[in-house]
């Protein structure tokens, strides 16, 4: 697995067109994922330091698992099917138990940073659709 850090986002409101950019953490390959308006703005909420005055899905989904006493490991995209990308969520039960839990990865992501958890991708995931931003091979 590959570690990646949100390098940069993209918003189109006017269009289906906002983007996620993970960058790897250790190289210079960018996975660009596109996501959902509702997605991509909670993940801008939580990394501008917005406080809503009600949790969004994400806050909620992040207190739930809490209050069952498990903790989120890291997310990693693992999959990329008919150009569709598949995630996953690690948890870790209090019984030191892990679980891992089919999950979009818009989800993944914004559940992640709310949690300030790793996230990763797949080496073959990204060897199939990471780019170089600078030219590189």
């Amino acid at each position: 697995m590959i570690e990646v850090v949100i390098s940069k986002i993209k918003i189109d409101e006017l269009h289906e067109g906002q983007m996620i950019f993970l960058k790897e953490k250790d190289g210079e390959r960018v996975l660009p994922v596109v996501i959902g308006i509702a997605e991509i703005s909670s993940i801008k909420y939580k990394l501008s330091g917005v406080v809503m005055p009600r949790p969004l899905t994400h806050d909620l989904l992040s207190s739930v698992i809490k209050s069952v006493n498990a903790s989120v490991n890291y997310v990693v995209i693992d999959k990329l099917e008919d150009n569709t990308f598949f995630a996953k969520i690690s948890l870790k039960k209090e019984n030191g138990e892990t679980v891992a839990v089919d999950a979009r990865p818009s989800d993944s992501i914004a559940l992640a940073i709310r949690d300030d958890v790793s996230i990763f991708v797949e080496d073959d995931v990204m060897n199939i659709a990471g780019i170089y931003l600078n030219g590189g091979t």
